[in-house]
C-alpha cells in the first residue's frame, strides 16, 4: 500500500478530531453561558431534575454498595498476605471517596443519563420538533441544554456524596459482619483517616463528571444525523465520549488535588 496514502489518512483522522474537539468546546461554552442568562424553564430543570438525580439513587446505591463490598473483601485477601488486615477501613474510605465513588457515579450517569439526553434531543431534531421550537421563537440551548446542564451540575455531586457513603457502608457490613471487625473500631478510623481534601475533591470531580455526562448527551443530540439511524449513531457516541472524556478528566483532578 502507498505510505503516501496511509499519511494521508492520518493526517485526515487528525483534522476531524481536532475539528470535533473545537466544536465540542464551542458548543460546550455556549451551553453553559446559556444557563446564566434568562429565559428560564423551570419546569424543564425541574423534569431534568427528577431524571438525572432522583431516578439515578437506585442503579448508583447498588453500584456503590457492592463496590464498597467487594473493596473490603479484596483489600482485607491483599492485606493478609503482609499482615496488614487493618487498614480494611482506612483504604475502603480513601477508595470509595477520592476514586472508586465519583467514577462509579460519573460513568453511570454517562451509561444512564448521557444516552437518555442524546436519544431524547436526536428524536426531537429528526422528527423536526426542535425547527418548532425555533418556529416559536424558543432557543433550542435554552429549552433542551441549560436545563439539563444545570442539573446534572447540581445533581451529580450529591449522588457522588450518596454514593461514597453508601459505598462506605457497604464495606462497613461487609467487615463487621463477615471479617471480624469491631463496629465502633471501623467507623473511628474511617472518620479520623478521612480528610476535607478527600471530600472537596470528590464533589468537585461529581460536579465535573455531572457537566461532562450533559454536554456530551446535549452535543451529539443537537448534532445527530438523520433517520433511525441517527439517533443510534449519537446515542453511541454520547456515551462513549463521556465516559473517556469522565476518565481523563478524573486523571486531571487526581493530579490537580494529590500531586502536591
Amino acid at each position: 500500500m502507498n505510505p503516501l496514502y496511509l499519511l494521508g489518512g492520518l493526517g485526515r483522522a487528525v483534522l476531524t478530531l481536532l475539528a470535533t474537539f473545537g466544536q465540542v468546546a464551542l458548543f460546550s461554552m455556549d451551553a453553559i453561558s446559556h444557563v446564566f442568562r434568562p429565559p428560564y424553564y423551570p419546569r424543564e430543570f425541574g423534569v431534568a431534575l427528577m431524571n438525572i438525580g432522583w431516578l439515578s439513587l437506585p442503579v448508583v446505591g447498588l453500584t456503590a454498595i457492592f463496590t464498597g463490598g467487594a473493596l473490603a473483601l479484596q483489600i482485607y485477601a491483599g492485606g493478609a498476605r503482609f499482615n496488614a488486615e487493618a487498614v480494611v477501613p482506612q483504604i475502603v474510605a480513601i477508595g470509595m471517596v477520592r476514586e472508586l465513588g465519583p467514577v462509579l457515579v460519573g460513568l453511570m450517569i454517562a451509561a444512564r443519563v448521557t444516552s437518555s439526553i442524546a436519544a431524547e434531543i436526536a428524536t426531537m431534531k429528526v422528527t423536526e420538533q426542535i425547527d418548532a421550537l425555533v418556529t416559536l421563537s424558543t432557543h433550542p440551548m435554552k429549552y433542551l441544554t441549560a436545563p439539563r446542564v444545570l442539573a446534572a451540575l447540581i445533581t451529580v455531586p450529591l449522588l457522588v456524596g450518596i454514593g461514597d457513603i453508601i459505598g462506605i457502608a457497604g464495606g462497613y457490613v461487609v467487615a463487621t459482619q463477615n471479617l471480624g471487625f469491631n463496629a465502633a473500631t471501623y467507623l473511628q478510623n474511617t472518620v479520623n483517616f478521612l480528610e476535607l481534601r478527600d471530600i472537596v475533591s470528590s464533589l468537585v470531580k461529581g460536579a465535573v463528571f455531572g457537566l461532562i455526562a450533559a454536554l456530551m448527551g446535549c452535543y451529539y443530540g443537537m448534532n445527530s444525523g438523520r433517520g433511525a439511524q441517527g439517533v443510534g449513531r449519537a446515542t453511541k457516541s454520547s456515551v462513549e465520549s463521556a465516559a473517556i472524556m469522565i476518565l481523563a478528566a478524573n486523571f486531571i483532578l487526581t493530579g490537580v488535588f494529590f500531586s502536591l
